[in-house]
This record gives C-alpha cells, structure tokens and sequence, in this order.
C-alpha cells in the first residue's frame, strides 16, 4: 500500500520498511535494579548472636573476591548491591568452622534473607541460596515489566509523554490512545498510582505532559495482585524526576519548536484558514535540595503549544442515495502548567515519610469549522463553526509512610492520596444554514474528588518472599451541562440537567513469589468489591439513574522454567476488569460535530477478560531477545457503535457492552549493542482482533437497534529504533514505526507509517545538552478509517498536524 502527499507517491510503506530494518534500532536502557541479601548468624547450639564474624564473598568461576561485611551486634548482617552471577559465600569467626554456601544470583527479588545462619563445629552440607537481581537493560528478566529510560529517547526529546511512548516497543498510539499489543483498555499510572490527570482510565492529558518531567516508562503487560485490577491490556507506569543527590542541585531547559509546515491538503471552500506554523515552547526547572535527614524536591514545567490537532475530510454515503461531504478542521492553542513539590523525611534508619503535592491547569482553546456539502460540493448543506473554551485543574495530595525492619527488604507501607479534578468547558456554536444562521452553546461543569489509601506490607523469604495488602477507594463526580440554544437550535435541551457518578472500591491482595536454581513461580490473588451509583436528572429524557456492583476474584500466576543461564521459558495467566470510565457513560450529547454527536450510557457495564500468555527469553552477549504468544478472551466487550435514526442523516455515537471478542497474537523484542558506537532495539508484533456477531439498542435519542456480524482481522506492528554514539559525546537515533491494517469499532483503519530523527550533543563538561529532533519527519502519518453502519458507509481521511520539528537546551547544576 501507498501514500500520497500533494498527489505524489512519497514511497512503498514495505520499501521504507526494508530500509529501516537494515539500520536496525537503538536500545532503550533500563533501570538497574541490583540485590539485598541478609541473614542472621547463631551460634548452633545456644542460640545466641555471634557479632563480627566475617562474611565474604567470592565469584564462582575464579574465586575472586567481590565484597564483604561484617555481622552486627544482634548478628545480622547485609550485602547490597549484589549482580546477578553466581558466587561463593564465606562465614569465618574466631572459634567456629567456616561456613561455605553457593549464591545464584537470580531475576526476581531486589531483596531475599537467608534467615537463621547456624556456625558450630560440625560439618555443614552445602546449600544454594538464589538471590534476585534485574537485568540492566530494558527487557527486564522478570519479562512481565520493560523500564525505559526517557533521556535515552533522543528522537522524542521535547515532546509529550505520548509522543514518546510511541517509539517503545509493545507500544503504540492510535486516534491519541494507547495500546498494547493491539488494545487500547491500558492503566495509566503516574508515580505507581492512578491519577485524575490521566482520568482514571482516559489518557486525556498524556499528549500534553512534557517528556522532559519524567525519568523512565514502565510497561507492565502482565501485572500482579498487587495493582489495580482494571486494565486488561497492562498497565503504563509514569515515573516523575525527583533528585535525591545531597546539597542544592537541579536541572533547567528549554525547548521550542514548529509543526504543521505546509498545507497537506486544501480546505473545502469558505472556512477559515488551517493553522501552519505551529510554534511549541516548553520552559521546564527541576530543583533539588537534600541535606541531614531531609530532602525537599520541585518539577515544575510550563507548555505551550499551537497545533492541527484534527483535519478529516469524510463523506457519509446512506443506503438511500445521499452523499455527504465534510471536513473537520480543529485549530488548537493548549497552556499546560504543572508544578510537584514534597519533602521526604527520614528520622531514623528504621522509617521515612514523603508528602508531595502535585497542581496542574490545563487550558485548551479550540475553534474549529465543519462545512457539510453535497456529493460535487456545487452546495453547501451547512457551515458549523465553533469555539470551545476549557480549563482543567488538577491538584493532588499525597502521604507515603514506609518503616523497614531490621531485616532488609521487610517493609510495611502505608499511603493516602487525595485528589480534585475540575473540568470547565464552554462551547459557543455557529450554525449557518442555507436560511438563516444560529447562535448555541453550553457549559459542562464537573469535579471529581478521590480518596485512596493503601496498606501493604512485604516480607522476604529465603528463597522469595510474600506480599499482603488492601486498599480502599472512595470517588464522587457530580457533573452539569447547560444548554443555550438559539434560532432554530439542532440542541437537544432536555438532554441537559446534572448526573453524580459514585464509585466505592475496597480491596484485598495476596502474592507469595518463590525461586531457586531452575524455577520461578508468582501466584497472587485480588478481591475487589465494587460499587458504581449513577445519579441522573429525573428530567432527562431517555435516561434513567443506574448502577452496578459485583465482588469477584482477580487471580494471577507466572511460572518459568530456566533452562539455563541464559534461555528461560514462562507461562503466564491472569483475570482483569475494565469498568467504564465517567465520560463513556456521561448522559450529555457533544456537539462539537453536530452531525456525528458522542453520547454516554449509563448502562454500560465492566468487560472481564482472561489472559493466557507463553514467553521465551534468550540471552547473549550484549543483547537479549524476547518472543511471547499470548490468547485473550473478553466478555461484555465494550465498544463504541454509530447508529442512523430512520429520516435523518445524523449519526449518534454511543458506547455498548458488544458480547465476546478476542485477541490473539504473537510479539518479538531483540535488543543487541554490536558495538561501543553503535546499537539497536526492535520489536515486531502480529495479532488478530475478533469480534462475535451481536446485537444491541442505542437508547439515545429513539432506540434504534443495530445487528453486527462476526469481525475479524489479523494486523501487526513493527518498530526499529537505532542510536549511534559518535565522537565528542554526540548520539543520532532514528527511529521508524509501521502500523498495519487495523479492526475498529464497525470498519477498519488503514496502514500507517512513520520516521523520527533526533540528534543529542553534550557539552559544558557534560552539564549541558543540547538537541535537535524532527517526528513524522517524511509527513506520512495519516489516519485512513471506514465505518459501515446501520444504512450508511463513512470514509475519512485525516490529515491532522504530525510532523514536529524541535530544538532544546538544558543544564544541570
């Protein structure tokens, strides 16, 4: 398949493809995570601590030594920052027969006690122990999470959080959502927990958080007990910058940019011109100041950005001849300001305290122009032009508790947050119609407030270790919708009034993780309780207050078998839940396209989904690969349909619970460094996405029923990221993503492809950095969608702003 710019072929998506994957991919590097192993030395008979005895450690393969300690004065002692390998552990006191033990180091505990070390004169048999480490690479060895370091992410430097996550492997972006592995019902987690910012399950904000405020991404596709049950695609993990380096230090930097540089296609005649020219600035400042037992942090980031964010031109073809032309051009002006501050506190060895809080204003002015006309655009049907005018506030505020006991690695944790979340929108309508011209608005008003606090507590074993904890929800979203209509208003007024959403979720987990020489297992258990109160205005006229609430277990497993160093096999399985979030089942009609209007349903329900998985690790010298086959089944799928009311052209967009799908596939990452200066990362996935045949009834605003036959595609993805680090501490990275043919809610979404280039140099003696990066730098992003419904066939194609190109500075000091 091929692109066109301007009525020109660019290229062969599949030419660009083979291109790509002869220059091979940059590695994305991982966080290190190295081992605490403890113990506690007795004296075999007595029972007593035995003090200063000496406890070394030596590699395996040639006896070399690799660190020491001494036991304490209760006998315990503590060896940090073990690597994985395999090694020797020596225990000598003064009267006593040493004591030998062989150490293997595994992948999945940072901590693990060896218990009670007895020391007498007898022989002792001896024993292996397995100590748990990650790998340093973005694969970790665990295979259920990859870490990924955004500094590394050269291309994407200066963009959003979204933009970045496009280049990472499992990851992609499609209509400003993420998905894994095909699925867009991902968590978003910032700093390990949910937050209103990313509404509780929408990524609403993500597109416009700066990348330069965040350390690493943590990709989670099969997550454990302890998270939150919702998201059966995995969850994405969003870890803020905070420096811990002792004094006053920080960062600063500055980056600006442009987009939208040419016209990719005309408007349609009599509307106002497409933004071009799009400039982007994003100031940001990291501060840091940590003295004694005290540690205080700010992040604050300051973005503001112009962009095409929608240009789709889409003709609706209906059963009964009618052919409607459009285009849905939408200018956007966005200031997003953020700021985090906290302290954490540490008054002794045993206990520490970290309170933050985090305020975040969202402001979006959007004026966009929709013109509808006949099949030859000789006539014009209508000119819709509209303003929307939104603010959105975010302030949270959070409490983490943690007391370590004597023993390294046994934790008890305990948190609170508190968040309140305003959404402030004002829509103003323009509606000319062949005989007159009509003025209408709204005002949306919502706040949402959420309490969590979580208890857990973590205790390590010999060979592992258990996890127990709870956690309790509390959230309330009242919500307003005013109605303004003018003359001869297209406005459903008594669709309006105001709705409360209720959401009480209490939970209980458990997870016990064993290791040794040849096997891994991971078995956990969730519990949640759920209860969802949907309040609506008595007044509405199609919808009534509903609910629901179920108490269901959510069981999870891993088991892996390694076969040797460096090739291990895993076997995963786990039960998750998707709930609908607020907006899906939100009572109110959207009118910034009038004649495909969203409207929530309160009636929707959760979709339940089990995940089989098989994955394959293999390890080599500087580079790993990791293939996985993985089968989900999910019941109660939700998905958005567009139904026709018979005598109107007006298409109503509505979530529903469609019955059972599937997705199947199958996912290949390759890392590998071929040398000092040069090394890549690559993944390629293959999957099908099914759909049953069902049938459902949209309530708004007649009920219209609409049956579906079964759907079905196989699709895929693949992703080459390479860097190359050249003299004078300079990297290049380029990067390409291609998107194959996709399944979506009644059609289907063409191929797409793309290619980022970014350049990274440091200078000041390593305290400055400056960049220079370009996205979709050959402009082929293009969304290509058709939709068959109930009388009608929609086409589009959407020629929205893709192409950034940024330059950007920063300081450390």
């Amino acid at each position: 398949m091929q692109y066109k710019n301007n009525g020109g072929t660019i290229m062969s998506f599949r030419k660009i493809l083979f291109l790509l994957l002869l220059l091979a991919a940059n590695l994305l590097h991982g966080q290190s995570v190295k081992v605490t192993v403890s113990g506690l030395l007795k004296d075999g008979k007595t029972g007593t601590a035995l003090t200063y005895a000496n406890i070394v450690v030596k590699a395996k393969a040639d006896q070399r030594f690799v660190t020491g300690t001494i036991s304490d004065m209760e006998g315990r002692f503590k060896l940090a920052d073990m690597a994985s390998g395999e090694y020797q552990l020596e225990i000598s006191l003064v009267g006593y027969q040493k004591k030998n033990q062989a150490l293997n180091i595994g992948t999945l505990n940072p901590f693990l006690d060896l218990g009670e070390l007895a020391l007498t004169e007898d022989s002792q048999t001896l024993s292996t122990v397995n100590i748990v480490g990650q790998s340093n690479d973005g694969l970790s060895t665990k295979m259920d999470k990859q870490t990924y370091n955004l500094s590394n992410n050269v291309a994407q430097s200066g963009g959003s959080v979204l933009q970045a996550m496009q280049n990472l492997p499992g990851v992609t972006i499609q209509d400003g959502k993420i998905q894994l592995r095909g699925n867009d019902k991902v968590a978003v987690l910032v700093d390990g927990k949910q937050n209103a910012m990313t509404g509780f399950g929408s990524q609403t904000s993500l597109d416009n958080i700066p990348a330069s405020a965040i350390e690493r991404i943590e990709v989670i596709n099969n997550p454990s007990s302890k998270y939150d049950a919702n998201g059966n695609a995995g969850i994405i993990n969003i870890i803020y910058k905070k420096n811990k380096q002792e004094g006053f230090n920080g960062k600063v930097g500055l980056t600006t940019g442009l987009g939208a540089l040419w016209v990719r296609r005309e408007n349609l005649p009599e509307i106002r011109p497409q933004y071009q020219a799009t400039p982007k600035i994003n100031p940001s400042l990291s501060l840091n100041y940590r003295k004694n037992k005290l540690n205080t942090f700010l992040q604050a980031d300051w973005l503001y950005t112009q962009t095409l964010n929608r240009n789709e031109f889409a003709t609706r073809t209906y059963d009964d001849g009618t052919i409607i032309n459009q285009q849905v051009k939408r200018n956007r002006t966005t200031t997003y300001s953020t700021v985090k501050t906290g302290i954490d506190w540490n008054p002794d060895e045993q206990n520490s305290l970290t309170v933050s809080t985090y305020f975040n204003r969202e402001k979006i002015l959007d004026r966009g122009d929709i013109p509808y006309f006949n099949a030859d655009l000789s006539n014009r049907l209508r000119l819709w032009q509209f303003l929307e005018d939104e603010v959105k506030y975010t302030v949270t505020g959070s409490a983490a508790y943690q007391h370590k006991f004597k023993q390294p690695g046994h934790l008890l944790n305990a948190g609170l947050n508190y968040t309140w979340h305003r959404e402030d929108e004002k829509y103003f309508f323009t509606n000319m119609m062949p005989t007159f011209t009509g003025e209408d608005a709204f005002k949306l008003l919502s706040d949402e407030h959420v309490i969590d606090f979580n208890l857990d507590y973590i205790k390590p074993l010999k060979q592992g270790r258990i996890e127990l904890g709870t956690k309790v929800r509390r959230r309330s979203i009242p919500t307003n919708m005013q109605f303004f209509p003018g003359l001869n208003s297209p406005i459903d007024v008594n669709a309006g009034g105001w709705a409360n959403y209720k959401e009480t979720i209490p939970a209980v987990y458990a997870s016990y993780v064993f290791e040794n020489k040849d096997v891994e297992v991971e078995a956990g258990l969730r519990y949640e309780y759920v209860k969802v109160q949907y309040d609506v205005n008595p007044n509405h006229n199609t919808y009534k207050s509903d609910g629901y609430d179920y108490f269901q277990p959510f069981p999870n497993l891993r088991f892996a078998y390694k076969i040797n160093e460096r090739n291990k096999l895993s076997a995963f399985f786990n039960r998750r839940v998707d709930r609908p979030n607020e907006v899906d089942i939100r009572i109110f009609p959207k009118y910034d396209e009038p004649e495909l209007l969203k409207v929530g349903n309160p009636t929707l329900r959760p979709q339940f989904t089990n995940t089989m998985e098989l994955g394959y690790r293999l390890q080599w010298n500087k580079g790993n690969i990791y293939a996985s086959l993985y089968h989900k089944m999910i019941n109660a799928t939700i998905t958005r349909i567009a139904t026709a009311v018979p005598g109107s052209t007006i298409l109503y967009n509505i979530f529903q619970n469609a019955g059972k799908s599937y997705n199947s596939g199958s996912e290949v990452v390759l890392q590998q460094e071929v040398a000092p200066w040069y090394s890549f990362n690559t993944s390629f996935a293959i999957y099908q996405n099914k759909i049953n045949a069902f049938s459902i009834t949209n309530q708004y605003p007649v009920p219209t029923t609409y049956n579906v036959g079964e759907e079905k595609i196989t699709s895929g993805n693949a992703k080459l990221n390479n860097i190359f680090k050249l003299k004078g501490q300079t990297q290049i990275q380029l990067s390409g993503v291609y998107l194959a043919k996709d399944i979506i809610p009644q059609g289907t979404i063409g191929a797409r492809f793309s290619m980022d280039l970014g350049v990274k140099k440091q200078i000041q003696k390593g305290k400055g950095e400056l960049f220079l990066n370009g996205n979709d730098i050959l402009n082929t992003l293009r969304l290509d969608k058709r939709i068959v419904g109930n009388g009608f066939v929609l086409a589009s194609k959407d020629y929205l702003e893709t192409q950034v190109f940024r330059l950007g500075y920063s300081y450390k000091f």
